[in-house]
Parts: structure tokens; sequence; C-alpha cells
């Protein structure tokens, strides 16, 4: 098991194991997501958002602001 110490300040240093599977160096944020009380999981939260481009198919057509706020109410009207 990793461990690190918390100094006074509030501060810890990551050990680099634990930086290396992350994938994150200096300048990177983390994000502390609450599993249960007392354990939390910790995010790579830096991720250069143009590493999503092409994840979604691009839409056959352009939809207009009235078809998705018609979509959206069919959605809310099945629950």
């Amino acid at each position: 098991m990793t461990t690190a110490t918390l100094t006074s300040k509030g501060q810890i240093t990551i050990p680099k194991e634990v930086r290396e599977r992350l994938g994150v160096e200096a300048g990177d944020r983390l994000e502390f997501v609450e599993q249960e009380r007392g354990v939390y999981k910790v995010i790579a939260a830096t991720r250069d958002v143009s590493r999503l481009k092409g994840l979604v198919a691009k839409p056959r057509r352009p939809v207009s602001i009235e078809e998705m706020k018609a979509a959206v109410r069919r959605s809310r009207a099945r629950k």
C-alpha cells in the first residue's frame, strides 16, 4: 500500500507511482469524490477538452432548439 503524510498546512506529496498511474503532473487538478463516509476516490480532473472530440457522432442533420425542447418534453413525459 502506498502512503503519504499530511503536513501542518494540509498538503501531501502524491507518491510518484500514484502520479504515474493517474497520469498527472505538476499543475494538474485532482477531484476527491466521497464514495462513503471516510472513503474517497481520487480522479485526475485536468484532461484537455479537445480529447473529447469525435466521441459522439455528428447528427445526420442539424437540430433546432425547438426540436431539442420537444425531445426533452417527450423524455420527461415517459417518466
